[in-house]
């Protein structure tokens, strides 16, 4: 298939954040782009403003008539689309061009010098860092991101087609599609086990994934992961490692130390130690390119974030709201680490919506080990994304294994009243479902209140 040689491409979960940032790319480089998607959000609400047509309900008769022409056309699909869905049924029985949405993105980028991000955590803000940094060196480059960089405002960057950033999505061995240049992982930690069945065959896919690199390509693998590749970690001894390191002004000051040569006084403002490792891995990543290093080093220091990844949405002497998309327990446990070292003694109250029956099952003594250690917490009911409804796997059954006293299970509707109540000095929202719904009413409701 040409991409060239395309008219129309019609997206079935236009609204999901990795396949927002393909319709994107489609848009701009002149396609018809259009889809479905289950809910209207934000996102959709964007991408309709940018000149796409988008429906909210599986009905053919709602796709419009340039869309069912099957010469010319690309249908994309997310794995998370039900095997019965109507639409995707029509489009295979008719002999459409139907690919995964890691299909397409591999068709994208195997003729740029590719830069891929792999890791069960760590992968969109990894990302965004290293297009970010790409970026400020002046490099042509197409970025396709897991979330919405506070730098370009967007999940999508398209400034030349020579080097492309993107993420390596483990979900449904989605990264095998892809043929990187340069690549890194992150972790590895069991997730996913309703496509994996066990953690081992997840560390297998990586491996796997390592084994599609160009044959003279690098692999980047946090240091004590159980792959080959060049190293890097924090004070380890790493091929590529950060020493000296020191907390300035809420942000962070070390000595970046490569093979060839030490950059003393780096500085980046990401609250976290996950973080931190996510910027030297990009700053990695980055070097294997033309950049120039000394406007990779400056760029460090500039980057913002990425939409609910430890986001700061209110920030005053007498409160603090922090919002994050974790969602296993690992990560539960780096914000932890990221607020006690930012805000040390503060009184917190954390706010986590459980996401998918099966992976609360699979870590249910981790997520309530993860979750007890934060002051206070209220739990709200399971997000259910893909899946439905697995017995005796329920908000309550986590919230009796947490060991904290200070613990309530609580209805979206009774959230404001209760921070109200609580008034902590700090608040963490948490979670991969709808909670970002309720993080912009708490927002707007304490920014009112001030």
């Amino acid at each position: 298939m040409n991409i060239k040689d395309l008219h129309s491409v019609y997206f079935i979960g236009i609204g999901g954040i990795g396949m927002s940032a393909l319709a994107r790319y489609f848009k701009f480089i002149g396609k018809n782009v259009g889809g479905y998607d289950k809910t209207e959000s934000p996102l959709t609400k964007e991408l309709v403003e940018a000149g796409m047509e988008i429906h909210y309900e599986d009905n053919l008769e709602l796709v419009p008539e340039h869309y069912k022409k099957p010469v010319g056309t690309l249908v994309v699909y997310t794995p998370a689309v039900p095997v019965d869905h109507e639409e995707y049924q029509y489009f295979v029985r008719e002999g459409f061009e139907v690919r995964k949405r890691s299909a397409v993105l591999g068709m994208i980028t195997n003729n740029s010098f590719s830069l891929a991000v792999a890791g069960t955590h760590g992968k969109t803000t990894t990302s965004s860092i290293l297009a970010h940094l790409l970026h400020e060196a002046g490099m042509p480059i197409t970025a396709f991101l897991g979330g919405i960089s506070e730098d370009f405002n967007s999940n999508f960057l398209l400034e030349g087609t020579e080097v492309s950033v993107v993420e390596a999505d483990e979900f449904d061995r989605s990264f095998l599609q892809l043929t990187p240049d340069v690549a890194c992982i992150t972790s590895m930690d069991a997730d996913h086990l309703d496509i994996y069945g066990t953690s081992e065959a997840l560390v297998q896919s990586f491996h796997d994934f390592a084994g599609r690199l160009k044959s003279n390509g690098k692999l980047f693998v946090r240091k004590g992961l159980p792959m080959e590749g060049i190293t890097y970690g924090i004070e380890d001894g790493s091929d590529f490692c950060i020493k000296d390191l020191k907390i300035e002004r809420g942000a962070y000051l070390f000595d970046l130390v490569t093979p060839g040569e030490t950059f003393k006084g780096v500085t980046f403002s990401k609250p976290g130690k996950h973080n931190l490792l996510n910027g030297l891995v990009a700053f990695a990543m980055a070097l294997q390119t033309d950049a120039p290093k000394e406007r990779l080093v400056a760029a460090l220091a500039t980057f913002k974030g990425v939409q609910r990844r430890f986001s700061y949405r209110l920030k005053r002497e007498d409160f603090v709201f922090i919002d994050d998309y974790a969602h296993h327990p690992t990560e539960i446990n780096a914000v932890y680490q990221a607020v006690s070292e930012m805000h040390p003694n503060k009184k917190v109250l954390a706010i986590f919506q459980p996401h998918l029956f099966s992976r609360t099952r699979d870590f249910i003594d981790d997520f309530a080990q993860s979750l007890e250690k934060f002051g206070s917490l209220l739990l709200l009911d399971i997000y259910p994304a893909r899946e439905k409804p697995i017995e005796g796997v329920t908000s309550e059954w986590l919230l009796q294994k947490i060991n904290n006293p200070n613990k309530k299970l609580i209805a979206k509707s009774d959230l404001i009243a209760e921070i109200k109540k609580q008034a902590p000095d700090v608040l963490v929202t948490m979670g991969a479902g709808d909670i970002g719904l309720e993080v912009i009413k708490i927002e707007k409701e304490f920014t009112h209140e001030n």
